[in-house]
């Protein structure tokens, strides 16, 4: 007797729901939600960079841990964009520096070579996402 119960207090939930919305909208109506990440200061100082430079950076990261965010950190000088704007180049850069010393002290326990591996993924990541913003496609991921 149980699931009935539960039934009707979902049917009474719905109807609620319904008498509420004066326009007499369905559950399917459409609803826009839209995500934003947060990310932290070493997070958001990944530079955007061409694709070709990403995929190399991600290839350093694989074999030699820090590397590639290490020569990441020189295109920031080179006038590639961060999710930093309000901080200044110099800044950047040396949070990015930052980074790569903490996944070359942190290789030997494994952590900063998956560190690695991840910030270079997500050079790519950025890569893709600015060459369709630069398109004018829209992105689908």
């Amino acid at each position: 007797m149980e699931p009935l119960h539960k039934d009707a207090e979902t049917a009474a939930a719905a109807a609620a729901v319904a008498a509420a919305d004066p326009r007499g909208a369905s559950s399917s109506s459409g609803v826009v939600v839209q995500v934003r990440e947060k990310k932290g200061p070493l997070r958001a100082a990944i530079p955007y960079m061409p694709f070709p430079v990403a995929v190399i950076c991600l290839f350093l990261n694989t074999f030699v841990p820090g590397l590639g965010t290490f020569v990441s950190a020189f295109t920031v000088l080179c006038g590639a964009r961060t999710d930093l704007p309000d901080r200044h180049v110099c800044c950047v850069f040396w949070l990015n520096i930052a980074a790569a010393l903490i996944q070359v002290l942190t290789a030997i326990v494994m952590v900063g070579w998956i560190m690695s591996i991840f910030w270079g993924m997500d050079m790519v990541i950025l890569a893709i996402s600015q060459g369709y913003k630069d398109q004018g496609i829209p992105q689908q991921l």
